[in-house]
């Protein structure tokens, strides 16, 4: 086994000097003193209100003991330049580097090893920000939680929010119901806790693989390796030898207790609404690790920017290409901000009668988070809402061109669907069709040309 170099690339503070130095204007460091008590979050919405998302640097955050970083993914453009592509490229420049993926490589220590604390865990010195007034506590957000297969090791990555509920215990929610659910039902079976680290501050590139969608058995640890472009460095745990990367900020080992429940929520989630929902679950934590000056990577909760790019952009990316392979006439998908994780565009030349709902289902069915699906031309712009309004005011007829489907798995969270989460779908074709009768109205390149000139003419005048 190796050793860390000084200044890893794996290091998320290389990004952040790296980035520092590339894109000064892109990262702001706040050195007045802010309370731990909603400041990060207000920071980043009056912020937003302004059009304006940089990666915010707090150096002095009362009552934490930790400057905190945060809003890393809070735009699309930066997570572009992590890959370094425009942002018109990112969903196939993720692409490509997911699929190669690379299997971890271990090393003896990493920064993460310098403190290890496993007899008298005190969860009260984490640094934990909260993020909501109406939120129950203060939450992590940005954590990790990494499970392993008992018999093949394989493991899983997967978010969880969690809150403190003892000296020694967090309790979390896995609403997903997804990979992790089925590993803890799996130890019911067997009549054991489960062992799990959840990984708090790590590489931007090692947490977007953290929102991979892959199969059961298969592991985001590779997709990691693959992002990074060479093997995620990790280092055991020392309880129950879980990996996790050398160079995280802060790592929770412990187990979740299958039978256990306690008092989670309300939180403020991807959907804008303060959620109670949750599995209610108990994480035992038995050991921190953590660097001697471990800073707090925090991502803004709510439906923030971040919030919502982290988990959207490897979905986008997979149905762009799902869609694309089986229907070439696809020429762009969106999933819009305003629609939290909800909503979805998609551009296309229709090649035939009830193309544009052939492709709806597909994006309708392969995702199981979508509860609205719009379809538009080609020469709309998916990336703006005021665009694809105006397509469906203008081409859509609401008794021919809506397909409803009821009864579906839908989202835990979403505050509309049943509490079992089941939920409707729906297709609204927004596309011209074959018998639309009307012309664009257009203004030549000329007359644009001439326009310009007479403007910037006024404006010199009026400098």
């Amino acid at each position: 086994m190796d050793k860390p170099a000084p200044h890893d690339a794996q290091d998320i503070r290389r990004f952040l000097a790296d980035y520092r130095a590339a894109c000064p204007h892109d990262l702001l460091t706040i050195d007045e003193p802010v309370s731990d008590d909603q400041d990060v979050t207000a920071c980043i919405w009056a912020l937003a209100a302004q059009n304006r998302a940089p990666v915010l640097h707090f150096r002095k955050v009362e009552n934490i003991g930790a400057e905190v970083v945060s809003n890393i993914f809070g735009s699309r453009e930066r997570i572009a330049h992590l890959f370094g592509v425009e942002e018109s490229r990112l969903h196939e420049a993720y692409q490509a580097r997911a699929r190669r993926e690379v299997a971890p490589v271990e090393l003896d220590s990493g920064p993460v090893s310098e403190l290890v604390e496993d007899g008298d865990i005190d969860l009260a010195t984490l640094p934990m920000l909260k993020h909501f007034a109406t939120d129950r506590a203060k939450y992590i957000t940005s954590g990790v939680i990494i499970a392993e297969h008992p018999e093949t090791g394989g493991g899983n990555l997967s978010y969880h929010r969690a809150m403190i509920h003892s000296k020694n215990e967090l309790a979390t929610s896995l609403h997903s119901r997804g990979h992790l659910w089925r590993l803890l039902n799996m130890a019911k079976e067997r009549g054991e806790p489960m062992p799990v680290a959840m990984v708090i501050g790590a590489h931007p590139l090692f947490m977007i693989a953290a929102s991979a969608r892959l199969a059961f058995g298969a592991d985001e640890r590779d997709v990691a390796g693959g992002l990074l472009g060479e093997p995620l460095k990790v280092v055991r745990t020392p309880k129950h030898g879980i990996r996790v990367p050398a160079f995280a900020e802060i790592v929770l080992e412990g187990v979740i207790e299958p039978e256990a429940h306690v008092e989670e929520g309300p939180f403020g989630e991807f959907t804008g609404y303060s959620s109670d929902r949750s599995t209610n679950n108990l994480f035992r934590v038995e050991t921190v690790m953590r660097r001697r000056d471990a800073m707090l990577v925090s991502v803004a909760g709510g439906n923030s920017a971040e919030h919502l790019n982290l988990g959207r952009v490897p979905r986008e990316a997979e149905m762009v290409e799902k869609l694309k392979q089986r229907f070439p006439s696809v020429t762009a998908v969106h999933y819009p901000a305003s629609g939290t994780h909800f909503h979805a565009y998609v551009a296309l030349n229709q090649m035939r009668p009830g193309e544009a709902r052939q492709v709806m289902l597909g994006l309708l069915g392969w995702d199981a988070y979508l509860k609205t699906v719009i379809a538009v031309d080609a020469d709309v712009d998916v990336t703006r809402d005021s665009d694809v309004l105006w397509a469906l005011s203008t081409h859509f007829q609401p008794h021919r061109d809506v397909v409803i489907i009821e009864g579906l798995p839908g989202n835990a969270l979403d505050p509309s669907a049943s509490g079992i989460g089941t939920t409707s779908r729906m297709g609204l074709d927004a596309t011209r069709g074959a018998d639309f009768h009307g012309t664009l109205a257009r203004i030549d390149d000329a007359a644009f040309a001439r326009a310009r000139a007479v403007l910037e003419r006024l404006g010199t005048a009026g400098g």
